[in-house]
């Protein structure tokens, strides 16, 4: 390679990486939409939540569960008493698992479900409505509790990525009101927090779902998402991570590698060094040595046409003979025996050095003279010495 051609290339290669450090080193933009994964740090995520549920009391238990509703509650044991958190912008559940949940809730465990919509089998089975005003983003909102206990409300304030969504109807005969939004109106028409009774358990829907987002609990609104944990009243907790917007799925084993930063640019430092390395080192460095084919040996395909002629006149002693001369032959060129007397000395030598027993060694031997003795021989004699010549495989 000239020099011009290399420098072309250094500055090439310094011009890229440059680009991967620059955006290495770059701000990584804020991701503001919503996972409400247990793991993501993002402001919508709900990674502080859930570290927040495991102190919620000292014998606090909370549960990851990555399956859907309807594979957990067939196939795994949950405790008694016990809760199934839900949170997420849509709940939306197929029927076999809303009928598992529903058993899960009359068994005396509770269900807490945090969305802004929740799905045609729930409204129908639950006989509820809500209503999303999405002409009003990002609507300034104060929820608060009927509850007594629950004090100091005027400071929860809910702005960002909110829309704003309330309950219109539900079965008053077992649903409770629990909470509501403040304003103007009256607080039956701003319902966002009920309580539903089945069976020996109890199912809590809330239309906020950013209450348990990061952004929200690192602000004081983190009071009011404790106010709605603790009517569940339970130690043992289990957070759903399946039904998620922002779920995760590995479709590719490169797909975790393209996700992680460090391990991203790696792939991409090993990908510019192998293209480096096939720039520099693909050319040879002397020419193609040409093939030469070795001689054919001709010998073996001679020896074969002349069996083939002398079998097609039925010369059967001649084909004898240069099947015994071929098979000698191929001893002396092979093991170095002398093969002009085929005596017991013979058949001893031979049986060592071809690894076969002294038996078989002496039984082919003892045919082959015994055919050298005979003047006549027949189409069966060439077939058995070719058998027996071919098994013993030299």
């Amino acid at each position: 390679m000239d020099k011009k051609s290399r420098n072309i290339l250094i500055l090439f290669g310094l011009a890229f990486l440059t680009i991967i450090i620059i955006e290495v080193a770059r701000p990584k933009p804020i991701n503001w939409n919503s996972s409400y994964i247990s793991s993501d740090k993002i402001p919508f995520g709900c990674y502080i939540a859930f570290e927040e549920l495991k102190t919620y009391n000292e014998q606090s238990e909370v549960n990851l569960i990555n399956k859907n509703p309807y594979d957990f509650l067939s196939n795994d044991s949950y405790q008694e008493n016990s809760a199934y958190l839900f949170v997420n912008s849509d709940i939306n559940l197929d029927k076999r698992s809303y009928e598992k949940l529903i058993e899960f809730v009359r068994s005396g465990n509770k269900v807490f479900l945090a969305g802004t919509s929740f799905g045609k089998v729930f409204k129908d089975s639950l006989n509820i409505e809500t209503n999303i005003d999405y002409q009003l983003t990002e609507v300034e909102i104060t929820p608060s509790l009927f509850s007594n206990s629950f004090k100091n409300s005027d400071s929860i304030k809910f702005k960002k990525k909110i829309y704003k969504t309330v309950f219109e109807s539900f079965d008053t005969l077992k649903t409770k009101a629990l909470g509501y939004y403040k304003n103007d109106l009256e607080p039956l028409d701003q319902i966002n927090f009920i309580e539903i009774s089945e069976g020996n358990g109890k199912l809590y829907l809330s239309t906020l779902p950013e209450a348990f987002s990061n952004y929200y609990m690192l602000t004081d609104n983190a009071h009011y998402t404790a106010a709605l944990i603790s009517f569940l009243e339970t130690k043992t907790f289990y957070w759903d991570d399946y039904i998620k917007s922002g779920r995760k799925v590995i479709e590719s084993p490169m797909r975790f590698v393209l996700n992680q930063v460090p391990l991203r640019w790696a792939y991409y430092l090993l990908i510019l060094g192998v293209l480096i390395f096939i720039l520099f080192r693909g050319k040879r460095e002397q020419r193609i040595i040409p093939v030469i084919k070795p001689l054919e040996n001709t010998s073996v395909e001679f020896t074969k046409t002349i069996g083939d002629l002398y079998f097609q006149h039925k010369d059967y002693s001649n084909i004898i003979a240069q099947k015994i001369t071929y098979f000698l032959e191929k001893i002396r060129s092979k093991f170095y025996i002398d093969t002009n007397k085929l005596d017991n000395d013979f058949i001893h030598r031979l049986a060592i050095k071809s690894n076969k027993s002294k038996d078989e060694t002496k039984e082919l031997i003892d045919y082959i003279n015994s055919l050298r003795n005979r003047t006549l021989h027949n189409e069966g004699d060439v077939v058995e010495l070719n058998k027996k010549i071919e098994e013993f495989r030299l």
